[in-house]
């Protein structure tokens, strides 16, 4: 929506308005360069600068004629802009050299500088602590007033209460309903948003948590973690044999702890324990030699490697952790390769084709061969039945549930809670990037989650 609304996309129907000085007229915007000249400025999610060049030029690029510089003057305008929003940078300063959220506050303070009608704002506070959200709050209370119109998308349910006056609610590409946000319960709205009704829960099968053993410890046990994405340091453990699961609205920080628990971002704080011996995981090759293997939520860009082929995809994290210097032999990485194929059903012509050719469910089968051929203690899957077949969605839960059985430790997590009712035994429940409960038991079921995700108890008190 906000690509068509920037020109990036074309639009195939329907009509655009933008109340201009004349009044409401219909625009029909083809380019990034038009919305802008429009007054429509937009900061996507993904930081779109250019780290190679100053603060300075970044907040002025594509403003004018390249060759006409006045290199003097923009200095000065681009430190009057740092210093109006409070930015601890300098305006000669590369913009690589500064944090993830002043870089994030600088394509604000470029896009709000460019004199706008419409800001949209795509994500804008995921990379920003709480005092650097309330600055920008405060910005964009001081646009309101003047006039500016803001689309806020956010997944953070406080931010959105605190700063929106109407919601937009989409779900799977449609539009579910615009709603004044003083008049929708926030359990209402995380009902809307996942699109059940609070008293749709099917009877669902429970999985018992593994009896706990006083002189066993847990298999991975960490304490005050965090990473550069996952701020927020956290407590976590998992016993031998048990499938938990992280659950929340998408954005929530499900995805950033499990990533910190795997160092696949880089460590900030905290102390892990692996079998209960203290372990040093600074890295994912770390967490790989101490028997801990992640399937990424992400499998086209942080999962598969696109040109190889399957053979070679699934023999990848094995010969990781033995090291390039000692390959394995053609004949030993076709043995593994064909063992995993039979055992995952994996449908490709043969181990030799790219894996890039292969469907989205048989390349995700693959990356959990990969991840299994290291006989892992403890499997953290990040929405591994994410756009596959039904077929083998059930597949991977009854993989699940078989690899409990056999004593692997499972995190498993996907956006279906249906899936992680009938696959978990305990739960997680994650808000705003902070673990706000955990359930268990016939605690699980998903009125409670919904209910927890709201934060309706914090509410009520």
């Amino acid at each position: 929506m906000i690509k068509v609304l920037t020109g990036v996309y074309p639009k195939d129907s329907g009509q655009i308005f933008l109340n201009t000085n004349g009044g409401m007229k219909e625009i029909n915007v083809r380019s990034p360069h038009e919305a802008q000249t429009l007054g429509i400025s937009t900061v996507y999610q993904e930081i779109t600068l250019c780290p190679n060049l100053t603060v300075a030029e970044n907040m002025f690029i594509g403003r004018g004629d390249y060759r006409l510089v006045n290199w003097r003057t923009m200095k000065k305008k681009a430190t009057e802009i740092l210093e109006k929003f409070d930015i601890s940078a300098r305006a000669t300063q590369q913009l690589d050299t500064c944090s993830i959220a002043v870089q994030q506050i600088v394509a604000i303070a470029r896009a709000v500088d460019m004199d706008c009608k419409v800001l949209i704002l795509d994500e804008p506070t995921s990379s920003l602590d709480e005092q650097e959200v309330e600055k920008l709050f405060s910005l964009m209370r001081d646009l309101k007033s003047r006039g500016v119109g803001i689309i806020f998308v956010t997944h953070f349910l406080e931010q959105m209460y605190e700063i929106s006056d109407m919601v937009t609610i989409l779900r799977n590409g449609e539009l579910v309903g615009e709603y004044a946000v003083k008049d929708l319960p926030r359990v209402e709205l995380i009902s809307k948003m996942m699109g059940k009704a609070l008293d749709d829960v099917s009877t669902i099968r429970k999985r018992k948590l593994p009896d706990e053993k006083p002189d066993v410890p847990p298999v991975y046990e960490a304490a005050g973690l965090s990473s550069t994405n996952c701020p927020n340091a956290f407590d976590f453990k998992i016993s031998k044999g048990e499938v938990n699961g992280f659950t929340g609205l998408l954005g929530s920080g499900r995805s950033e702890s499990v990533r910190a628990v795997f160092a696949a971002d880089r460590i900030t704080g905290g102390k892990m324990k692996i079998n209960g011996k203290e372990t040093k995981i600074r890295k994912p090759k770390d967490a790989m030699m101490n028997g801990v293997g992640y399937l990424p939520e992400d499998r086209k860009r942080d999962g598969i490697v696109d040109d190889l082929s399957v053979r070679e995809n699934i023999i990848l994290a094995l010969q990781v952790m033995k090291g390039f210097v000692r390959p394995f032999s053609r004949a030993e990485a076709e043995e593994f390769a064909d063992k995993y194929i039979k055992l995952l059903g994996i449908k490709t012509a043969s181990m030799d084709t790219p894996i890039k050719s292969l469907s989205g469910g048989n390349q995700q089968k693959v990356i959990l061969a990969r991840w299994l051929l290291t006989n892992p203690q403890y499997l953290i899957l990040d929405e591994p039945t994410r756009g596959i077949d039904v077929g083998t969605k059930i597949e991977i839960q009854k993989l699940i549930l078989k690899l409990a059985e056999e004593g692997v430790s499972v995190t498993f997590i996907s956006s279906e809670i249906s899936e992680m009712l009938r696959t978990c035994s305990r739960l997680i429940v994650m808000r705003d990037r902070k673990m706000v409960g955990e359930l268990k038991g016939e605690e699980m079921t998903q009125d409670n989650i919904i209910h927890m995700i709201a934060g309706e108890a914090e509410q009520d008190a």
